[in-house]
């Protein structure tokens, strides 16, 4: 007979307010790790204009977001687990802030890259410590309704780094918005040192685990724990996690090079539109994954099968690739509006594959595979923008602007790479599967 431990109600209720404050200031600093990601798409023609940089120069300040990234993932898992989040995200993100003021001061291009680099490095130590706060402060049921929550707050960044970014650099110098950035970050760097705690029980508060024992649940015993070493071995020397990696690096890859590179300069070059314009049509992709991220997650629990959403959305997402590139020339705005929707929508999939490589590995090793997975994601973010810039940057510019035919061969390149993804999307392993062989 299980005996269920009385708890103090009042104390009970403290924990239910205080865990909104701390999710709120946390997603409210995710909002901004978006913002960062893809504001280099409406603010790329202000640092050509400024510095005169090529294509490559370009490609290499988008990537030098992505690669400290990347590098960040699984140290931010390790960080989260014994230093606690609160340390983790308070520092790494004071150091996003340094960034964001260097970048406003620079002189050159050389400082610009340094700042990005720093902010890349700084917000890739959020997502993850987040993840591992939202189980100690949050019921199990809640935890994946809160990480919607949280790719729709973080979206709304990334909506806010187009339209809006776009007017308010057209208003003051782009540098006056670094400035405000740096400033707001400090801010938030404040908040997070002050309000979070790692755990309830960090202020005197009964755990998560002990509210949801007292209400009649009951647990086994936690799984023991496997050394970094061995998860790292498990996870990278199992044929099953490639797949996804691939398709991971190269859909996200090319997502990041349109939105967050060069989608704003390929408006501004070949229609000719001004920065407000084309920041508008940038924007739509935001709301396609505000509105995708979510409901992908939800098709793919009533049908109980990762790997068809994946599938399906790899196809469809192929699809508006090739249509981006036969609407090359076009200024039909309302072409480009439906298409710009249909990006996001359908690339907001990629939330999928976090639960089907997670269902494929033991249970005591999800934080670690997620890490894993992460890393995929983000190089391709920088491998992409990088290859794609190269590519673009071979035609050269002609009065002042990279021609029609640069943009034709770095699409086909993106939509024929989606083709590929495709392919490991269809060769990609699901826990189902997995148990019918053993």
């Amino acid at each position: 007979m299980n005996e269920t431990k009385e708890l103090d109600k009042t104390l009970v209720e403290k924990v239910g307010r205080y865990r909104w404050a701390v999710f709120g200031i946390l997603a409210l600093i995710y909002f901004f790790v978006y913002f960062h990601r893809v504001s280099p798409a409406v603010m790329a023609g202000d640092f050509t204009k400024e510095f005169g940089i090529s294509a490559g120069a370009l490609g290499v300040l988008g990537a030098a977001y992505f690669y400290p990234y990347a590098i960040a993932q699984l140290p931010s898992g390790i960080l989260a687990d014994t230093w606690g989040t609160r340390k983790t995200v308070t520092t790494f993100v004071l150091i996003a802030s340094v960034g964001a003021f260097l970048t406003g001061v620079a002189t050159n291009f050389n400082m610009v890259i340094v700042g990005r680099v720093l902010i890349g490095l700084g917000v890739g130590f959020v997502y993850v410590p987040i993840m591992r706060i939202l189980a100690n402060w949050f019921r199990v049921h809640e935890f994946a309704s809160l990480t919607g929550v949280l790719l729709a707050i973080g979206n709304i960044g990334a909506l806010s780094a187009a339209a809006p970014l776009a007017y308010l650099s057209v208003m003051m110098s782009w540098k006056s918005v670094f400035y405000i950035l740096g400033g707001i970050t400090i801010i938030l760097c404040g908040l997070a040192y002050l309000i979070v705690r790692d755990k309830p029980t960090d202020k005197g508060w009964p755990s998560v685990r002990e509210i949801e024992e007292s209400e009649g649940k009951i647990f086994k015993e936690p799984p023991a724990r496997i050394r970094v070493g061995k998860a790292l071995k498990t996870i990278f020397g199992s044929a099953r996690f490639w797949p996804l990696a691939v398709w991971c690096f190269i859909l996200y890859g090319s997502m990041m090079t349109y939105q967050g590179l060069w989608g704003g300069p390929y408006f501004k070059d070949v229609v000719g539109w001004t920065k407000i314009t084309y920041g508008s049509l940038l924007s739509l992709v935001a709301v396609g994954m505000i509105v995708g991220c979510p409901l992908w997650g939800y098709i793919s629990d009533k049908i109980k099968s990762r790997k068809k959403v994946i599938m399906i959305g790899s196809i469809c997402f192929t699809g508006v690739w090739f249509g981006l590139w036969l609407s090359i020339g076009s200024t039909n705005y309302a072409v480009y509006a439906i298409l710009n929707f249909l990006f996001g929508f359908f690339g907001g999939n990629f939330i999928v594959s976090y639960a089907q490589v997670s269902e494929l590995y033991p249970r005591e090793v999800a934080g670690t595979t997620t890490g894993a997975l992460n890393i995929f994601f983000f190089l391709g973010g920088a491998v992409m923008q990088q290859t794609v810039s190269a590519i673009i940057g071979a035609y050269g510019k002609v009065a002042g602007a990279y021609p029609v035919t640069a943009y034709r061969s770095a699409w086909l390149f993106m939509a024929v790479a989606m083709v590929v993804a495709t392919i490991c999307a269809f060769l990609s392993k699901e826990k189902k599967i997995i148990e019918e062989k053993r």
